[in-house]
């Protein structure tokens, strides 16, 4: 248990200072492959075809089951045997997999991207920065849409992006987090409902709502509890109250409850109707339009979203340190 909180303490550091280095073979991007592997060779091209429900909700199932326990026998496999040779290559090699697992530097990255472009370019380059991080269609958003889409995609990214990973590498290592990774990317991948993916992405949509159940809602309260140490530019009572009110007003039980917090703390409305694939999508506002959203909302909802983080970290090692100590 030292060897791992060692690494988990270390890896979360590695992501903080280095995040994702770019160029670099990403195990994710990996799973990803193996995930569109399987979805060309379990589902195939759908135009023209005769399609069967069942036959593709089991396909899903399937890939599910597949992609989980690749996943597993991998990460487990590299973990024994690292650990095996010596416990300090295992601990160095846990720490480079905590930080792949990790993405908030990533997230921070990104969204500012959009937040750069917005001060300092075109519109233009905004609407394709905010497109790298978004599923909907931004051709047409203007820099409001712009910037509340980053604020929207900074605060449910906090959730499962950032809390979930920490807590699942935190109570299974590598292993358990490169599982919930799994889960969450196959969601990203082929959990949509359109003519593709309607029945084929059902079991990766509710697997992923599932495992995403208690991190959605601890995210949600140490959000709020960071809106309250954050600064005068948060409100740790309005992100309370918004969360309270509005932690369902979207149709995954779980998206909405680290927005309501991050809408609340900012004291601005954040979703409502989106387009996407051509198609607009009716959706219920989350928070209270107390003032406009701005651009400088993107650096807002970035610090936020770090200080819960910090938040998290400290209760998890807090809790390692008992466990080693009373153990």
């Amino acid at each position: 248990m030292k060897y791992h909180l060692m690494a988990f303490a270390i890896g979360f550091l590695m992501d903080q200072i280095i995040g994702d280095p770019m160029n670099f073979p990403h195990p994710i991007r990996l799973i990803g492959n193996l995930i569109h592997f399987l979805d060309e060779k379990l589902l195939g091209d759908v135009k023209d075809k005769k399609r069967n429900e069942k036959s593709e909700f089991l396909k899903g199932i399937l890939l599910c089951i597949v992609v989980i326990t690749a996943v597993i026998l991998v990460t487990g496999t590299i973990m024994f045997a690292s650990y095996k040779l010596h416990p300090y290559l295992g601990v160095a090699i846990e720490t480079i997999l905590t930080c792949y697992i990790l993405a908030a530097k990533s997230l921070r990255d990104e969204s500012m991207k959009v937040y750069d472009a917005l001060e300092n370019k075109t519109i233009e380059d905004a609407r394709y920065a905010v497109s790298m991080i978004v599923g909907r269609d931004t051709a047409v958003l203007d820099e409001k849409g712009i910037t509340k889409a980053a604020v929207e995609t900074v605060a449910e990214n906090t959730s499962d992006g950032v809390i979930a990973p920490l807590i699942y590498t935190f109570i299974g290592g590598p292993v358990l987090g490169f599982a919930y990774k799994a889960v969450n990317t196959m969601d990203s991948m082929v959990g949509y409902h359109n003519d593709r993916y309607e029945h084929f992405g059902t079991a990766a949509a509710r697997l992923d709502d599932v495992v995403n159940f208690l991190p959605a809602r601890i995210s949600g309260l140490l959000m709020i509890l960071a809106a309250f140490i954050s600064g005068p530019e948060y409100s740790g009572k309005g992100a309370y109250r918004i969360f309270k009110r509005d932690r369902f007003n979207h149709k995954s039980p779980n998206s909405a409850q680290t927005e309501a917090a991050c809408a609340g703390a900012l004291s601005i409305r954040l979703a409502g109707d989106a387009r996407y694939f051509g198609k607009i999508v009716k959706k219920p506002f989350i928070g209270d339009d107390v003032r406009p959203v701005e651009t400088k909302d993107i650096k807002r909802a970035c610090r936020l979203m770090f200080n819960t983080e910090y938040l998290c970290m400290a209760i998890l090692l807090l809790l390692g340190v008992i466990y080693v100590t009373w153990r």
